[in-house]
This record gives C-alpha cells, structure tokens and sequence, in this order.
C-alpha cells in the first residue's frame, strides 16, 4: 500500500506522517517512511540545491527537472523495493507536489507536468493521497516558527519565501487536484493538534483500504 501525504507549507506532513507510521507500526504493520525531495543517493545532493534560499537564481525549468530526477531515482531505489516486499509506504510529498508547486504555483502547463510525472515514476500512483489543508497564513507562520526553531531558515527556505499570492495558487491548486481525483483523495483539516490530525489521518488509511486496527 502506497499513501502520500501532500500540503503547503507548514501543513505538518513530516510530522503527521511519522505519528501516522508509528500508529501503523503499533497496529503490527511494516511501515517504511520516507520523503521528497532526498531521501535516495541521488536526492540527499539535489534537496539542498532545491530547497536552499540562496539558490534562488534557479530557473522553473531546472527546478521543475531536478525534483522530477529526485523522483525517478527515490521511486526505484525506495518506493518500488518497499513496495515489492509488501511493506506500507508513507510518503511525505510525491507527483501531486510537482502538479501544485511547478503547475499551478509557477504556470507550467499541467497537462504536459501530468506526462512527465507518469515519466518520472512509470505510472505508479498512490492508493491514497493524503491532503493536509488549512489556510495559507497559517501554514507560512508555522514553517517560519519551524526554521527558525531548527536553524533552518535559509538552509530549506527557498519556497517559504516565495509570495502569499504564490502560496495560494498552490493551495487552490491541491484543492482542484483532489476534486478531480476524489477516489483517491481524503482531505483533512490541518489545522487541529497534531495527534489529533493523525488519528483523522490514520482513520482514512483504514477505512479507505480495510487494514487491521
């Protein structure tokens, strides 16, 4: 089973992933939590250059690229084996993000981004895709308490920085997304404690796809 968790910024989904993993894992699950950009040989070099402040003479182009790449080589050195051996895949942000981020939040055409995350990843989408939502100035307070807590505020702020009008492009955007693919959609409110959120989360996972609590 493939689950994605996707969101703007400071929406919770690393957080929220990892409670929704160690849930599944009490449950007797075999949970493999893993993330996008850089959690592959290939990511852990590109994650800096994607994500870092000062990089923000990065074109759309190559950025648009550079995730795809982290992508192709995350989905065969992680996802795929992980997959194969019948373990759980929590995965915090995969193809939607491109659609959102590189589509709406940039205007590639979406068609042609559609095309190339099917490319990028051989067709293989998530039986769930996870949408933590809530409103834009939320999300940006909590991801500028967060690097700033973590030292991080240049290191991972490349998108934190990015306009409020580009942050709601993006959340509109993973509205229009979910809409279109109700099936594989459940969208949460990101809004409540964290706990709270997870268990929403974790309830979704079981209901939509009938494991054991």
């Amino acid at each position: 089973m493939f689950v994605t968790f996707e969101g703007i910024e400071g929406a919770g989904k690393s957080t929220i992933a990892r409670l929704v993993a160690a849930g599944l894992a009490a449950l007797g699950h075999d949970v493999v939590l893993t993330r996008e950009p850089g959690d592959n040989s290939l990511g852990r070099s590109l994650r800096p250059i994607l994500l870092d402040a000062r990089n923000a003479c990065l074109c759309s182009g190559a950025e648009l690229h550079l995730f795809l790449a982290d992508r192709a080589q995350h989905l065969a050195e992680v996802i795929r084996p992980a997959l194969e051996a019948e373990q759980i895949v929590l995965c915090d942000r995969y193809s939607d993000s491109t659609i959102a981020y590189q589509g709406y939040g940039r205007g590639h055409d979406v068609e042609r981004l559609v095309l190339l995350n099917s490319l990028a990843t051989d067709g293989l989408e998530p039986d769930l895709t996870i949408l933590l939502d809530l409103p834009v100035q939320n999300g940006l307070k909590r991801a500028g308490n967060r690097n700033h807590e973590e030292g991080t505020e240049i290191s991972e702020g490349r998108f934190d920085s990015e306009s409020l009008k580009f942050h709601e492009r993006v959340r509109m955007g993973y509205l229009a997304i979910a809409r279109a693919n109700p099936e594989r959609f459940a969208i949460i409110s990101a809004l409540p404690e964290p706990g709270e959120v997870a268990k929403a989360c974790l309830a979704a996972i079981v209901e939509r796809h009938g494991l054991k609590e």
